[in-house]
């Protein structure tokens, strides 16, 4: 049987809350759906990886090309989800600066100590 575009959109907005830890609501536009119901329903749904070990993944990638508000957010929701304690944070820091660049890390390291400051 075949999903309904609302069950989709159920199942989309349930992963982001899942991912995120807070309750999701439908949005307006085609982005906003496109996001639910592939991005959530499906990729972050898919077998194989669990969400922490997507969320690393992301982390890394957000980290290499310099997108550090999206990063931030990714890493707040990785402490506060229990997927990664501060030692792990901190190792994280200086993995990704020798492969992202000593630039990058340093922002990283930034983002990393406040967020353990505000914790």
């Amino acid at each position: 049987m075949t999903e309904t575009p609302e069950e989709l959109r159920a199942r989309g907005l349930a992963k982001m809350s899942e991912v995120y830890g807070w309750k999701f609501e439908d949005g307006p536009g085609d982005f906003f759906g496109i996001t639910a119901d592939h991005l959530f329903a499906d990729i972050w749904s898919r077998p194989g990886l669990d969400i922490a070990q997507r969320r690393l993944l992301l982390i890394g990638l957000l980290a290499g090309r310099g997108d550090h508000d999206v990063l931030e957010l990714q890493l707040e929701v990785a402490h506060k989800q229990g997927e990664l304690d501060a030692a792990a944070l901190r190792e994280i820091v200086i993995f990704l600066s020798h492969y992202a660049g000593w630039p990058t890390g340093a922002r990283l390291n930034n983002v990393v100590e406040k967020l353990m400051k505000g914790s």
